[in-house]
């Protein structure tokens, strides 16, 4: 009796802490057949209340080596080991951390879908690593499940990276509904590396106007190398930085609903070579831009200030579709209205700045906007920064807008804001023109065409001999980091970044 009650007592023990299973969907040789014969090992723990594992796929729920399901099924999920990806087609089930320690690595020409029903997304958490590293040749692509020809925005979640750079706010709760937090003070931290990769049909709502962006980041480090990413038909932004000091280089905003580059919380990286395209039916209920840019959400004069560089940009607006009118009864989402709770709206800026930002753009284009820059006062004093010098927006050709620039949000006249009233509407002006247009006008190397085509764009954005945008580019005052070239805008004459991994019509796509 005594010995069977010590049995008892380390049996109850061991259940108290970590579980292993063997495998019952793999056979001896590898080959997954769902009959219960494998002997791979899957040691269970628990993470924040989550079931956690370190292995991360499953079939039907089931233990599997070789499924092709990613996530155990629960809606939340917690991946602790070290593992890689075969290159294959997989389905990502629910929300899927990985957690402090853990780190995926996904082979290239691997194809991701990702589950409507449960939501799906993957989320790296401080600590966590994802190594997404494809090629030209072999990208690898996060997509939706559904069938083609029925795709729409938020389809599914979205990637989330989180690491321990610093932003304004100290630690902050990720947006979009995951439990991830991020910040710290190591500004050079490393949550992986994503390189050729499309994102496309992501930013599923979770609750009204709580969607998941394309690619988020959350104060994630300089070690981090992001380079060579398509986001496409994203239910929100197509990106999104919370404080950090990332760099990234070759990025495609493709159709977005809501903003192309989205800055916060002190982003202080580098950006080089965007190229911003949109769907002149697709426009969010909170206006839609090309830059938006803030401080913090108050407006607040705390640093580290986002003052993240942008060089190389080019924004193509809705205007350039003929038939273009900004009103509801236009953008109506068309074919790919989600019907998810998501609202539509109009079109504003491809650059809105505003709450104390002091965001950087440089040797950059943007064309069919109805509006080129919105230096908004509102909330902070964005055009005091502007005024002392704090913010360097250079060598940028603005084509075919409505107004130059505006001062405060959802305003479309070119007129002076000189505040707020009591209800914070804005006082205007209407004898002077706008602070934005004035300050846009007076940096160095900035112009205005009264026409897109004067740029010579060949598709909208790639140069034709003779374009002015192909000389004209400046670095100076701007660090080391970026590459020198004379072009303004994302693509040279000739140019061949965007070819072989990128997708321009993903919804008639055989995945």
């Amino acid at each position: 009796m005594k010995i069977l009650g010590c049995i008892g007592i380390l049996a109850m023990a061991v259940s108290m802490t970590a579980c292993s299973s063997s495998n019952d969907n793999v056979t001896d040789n590898g080959t997954n057949t769902g009959n219960g014969t494998g002997t791979t090992s899957y040691v269970w723990t628990t993470d924040g209340g989550l079931k956690a594992c370190d292995h991360i796929l499953f079939s039907k729920g089931k233990e599997d080596a070789n499924g092709i399901e990613i996530g155990n099924g629960d809606q939340e999920f917690v991946f602790t080991g070290k593992q890689t990806l075969k290159k294959g087609t997989y389905v990502l089930n629910g929300w899927v951390y990985i957690g402090n320690g853990a780190q995926l690595t996904i082979e290239p020409g691997t194809i991701i879908k990702g589950d409507k029903d449960s939501k799906a997304a993957l989320i790296v958490e401080r600590g966590g690593k994802l190594i997404a590293k494809g090629t030209a040749d072999a990208p690898i692509i996060f997509t939706s499940e559904q069938a083609k020809g029925s795709r729409k925005p938020g389809d599914w979640g979205g990637i989330i990276l989180c690491g321990k750079a610093k932003n304004n706010q100290n630690e902050m709760q990720i947006e979009g509904g995951p439990r991830t937090k991020h910040g710290g003070n190591d500004d050079t931290d490393n949550s992986g590396i994503l390189s050729y990769v499309r994102i496309e049909f992501a930013g599923y709502p979770f609750q009204k106007d709580k969607e998941i962006n394309g690619l988020t980041f959350g104060s994630v480090g300089s070690g981090t190398q992001i380079d060579h990413i398509q986001v496409s038909y994203s239910n929100d932004d197509s990106y999104e930085w919370f404080g950090g000091k990332v760099n990234c280089k070759y990025l495609i905003a493709y159709k977005g609903w809501d903003d192309d580059f989205d800055t916060d919380n002190g982003f202080s990286g580098n950006v080089q070579f965007g190229l911003a395209i949109r769907d002149s039916k697709i426009a969010d209920t909170s206006q839609s831009n090309g830059f938006e840019s803030d401080n913090c959400a108050d407006g607040s004069p705390v640093s580290p200030y986002t003052t993240a560089t942008f060089s190389n940009i080019t924004f193509v607006g809705p205007k350039l579709d003929n038939n273009f009118v900004n009103t509801p009864d236009y953008i109506t989402g068309g074919s790919y209205y989600p019907n998810n709770g998501s609202a539509l709206g109009k079109f504003q800026a491809a650059m809105h700045i505003r709450r104390n930002s002091r965001l950087n753009c440089v040797n950059s284009i943007a064309i069919g906007w109805p509006i080129g820059l919105i230096l908004d006062n509102q909330k902070g004093d964005t055009q005091g920064a502007a005024t002392a010098g704090n913010m360097k927006l250079q060598n940028i050709y603005f084509a075919g807008m409505d107004a130059v620039g505006t001062d405060a949000n959802k305003i479309y006249d070119d007129v002076l804001v000189t505040g707020y009233d009591a209800d914070s509407k804005p006082i205007m002006d209407s004898s002077k023109k706008s602070f934005s247009s004035t300050f846009f006008l007076a940096q160095n190397g900035n112009k205005y065409f009264d026409k897109w085509t004067d740029l010579l764009l060949n598709n909208s954005y790639i140069p034709q001999a003779g374009s002015p945008v192909l000389s004209g580019a400046s670095f100076t005052g701007i660090g080391s980091w970026f590459t020198q070239v004379s072009y303004l805008g994302a693509l040279n004459a000739g140019d061949t970044w965007t070819s072989g991994w990128t997708n321009f019509d993903p919804q008639n796509t055989d995945y």
